[in-house]
């Protein structure tokens, strides 16, 4: 299968507008490397965590969208550039650990080929349905009676191929002992027009992108795939309360190309921290669904490692793989 459509979800929303400067003028220029496009969730943190790092490591940041290839295109930029601390890399988490393993040859190893920096935010991914489910339908469980009972209706929708909502879906079909159909759309927006319509049954995506359908009555959120309630949405439970061994979320981390100092790489994570801290981008952060971590490097190599041990087996035993 050609490569198409690798997107590990991203928030929705964005800020406004902002040029991507920082406020310090004396320093070095500094370039956040964001590998998508701009007006998501992902490049308004860039923004955001540039206006507001620049000034404690006096220096001058700008983001710059590399987009193309999925993600390799920005990532490859940072690779192959100087680690005097000028470059850094913004992406998803799943784009770092997902990737390698669905690549034919893959094009990095992100423990040698990156220096850590931080885990910067998390963001939410959900279980919905539409109006082709009833609506005596009301939590997972009756939902999982519900497909046995309907195995023809068995068929969800995702933003894209070889994403974290792809193989979601893999788990709970091996976890329900349901033979699920997945269907491959681009982005959640078609997702939710169809669910709406009555079109497809269910959908795994972001809850950022549910969250103002169900709100509005429209679809139903039945459970988040984070460890813990989401806060913005305590009501809904998680996969886990509801019987399915599965904890799907995703986040954004940064990272330095290797060779860059692990000093400065401290030094770049405690002003991401300190910069994730203030409530002004704490209210910010969360009108675009995504929840403040600003971990330590040792914290985003932990999560990387993690996240690949979990992830590994579900996608090898997928089969998935893009051509390079």
């Amino acid at each position: 299968m050609k490569r198409r459509d690798f997107l590990a979800g991203s928030a929705a929303c964005s800020l406004a507008p902002w040029t991507g400067r920082a406020l310090a003028q004396s320093g070095p220029l500094t370039k956040i490397i964001f590998p998508f496009a701009a007006g998501g969730g992902g490049d308004a943190l860039c923004r955001l965590l540039a206006q507001h790092i620049g000034p404690l490591l006096d220096r001058n940041i700008i983001v710059e969208n590399r987009t193309g290839g999925d993600g390799l295109i920005g990532i490859k930029a940072v690779k192959g550039a100087n680690s005097d601390g000028t470059t850094v890399l913004v992406t998803t988490g799943p784009t770092m650990y997902l990737l390698p393993m669905v690549e034919t040859t893959p094009s990095f190893d992100a423990a040698k080929d990156f220096v850590p920096v931080s885990q910067l935010v998390r963001f939410e991914f959900c279980v919905f349905v539409g109006t082709a489910v009833p609506a005596e339908v009301k939590d997972f469980k009756q939902f999982v009676a519900w497909l046995k009972a309907n195995p023809d209706q068995a068929t969800f929708g995702v933003p894209s191929n070889g994403t974290i909502p792809h193989f979601s879906g893999s788990r709970l079909e091996q976890a329900l002992g349901i033979k699920l159909t997945r269907v491959a759309y681009r982005g959640s927006a078609p997702i939710i027009n169809d669910l709406v319509g009555g079109h497809m049954p269910f959908a795994i995506s972001t809850l950022t992108d549910a969250i103002p359908q169900h709100r509005a009555g429209n679809v139903r959120i039945l459970a988040v795939g984070s460890a813990a309630r989401s806060p913005f949405l305590p009501d809904a439970p998680t996969l886990k309360e509801s019987g399915v061994d599965l904890v799907a979320d995703a986040w954004y981390g940064m990272w330095l190309p290797a060779g860059a100092s692990p000093d400065f790489a401290k030094k770049l994570s405690e002003a991401v921290a300190a910069a994730l801290a203030k409530p002004e981008v704490k209210e910010k952060l969360s009108a675009i669904g995504l929840i403040p971590v600003g971990s330590t490097p040792e914290g985003l190599t932990q999560e990387l490692a993690a996240n690949t041990v979990f992830w590994q087996p579900i996608v090898k035993a997928t089969g998935y793989k893009i051509t390079n």
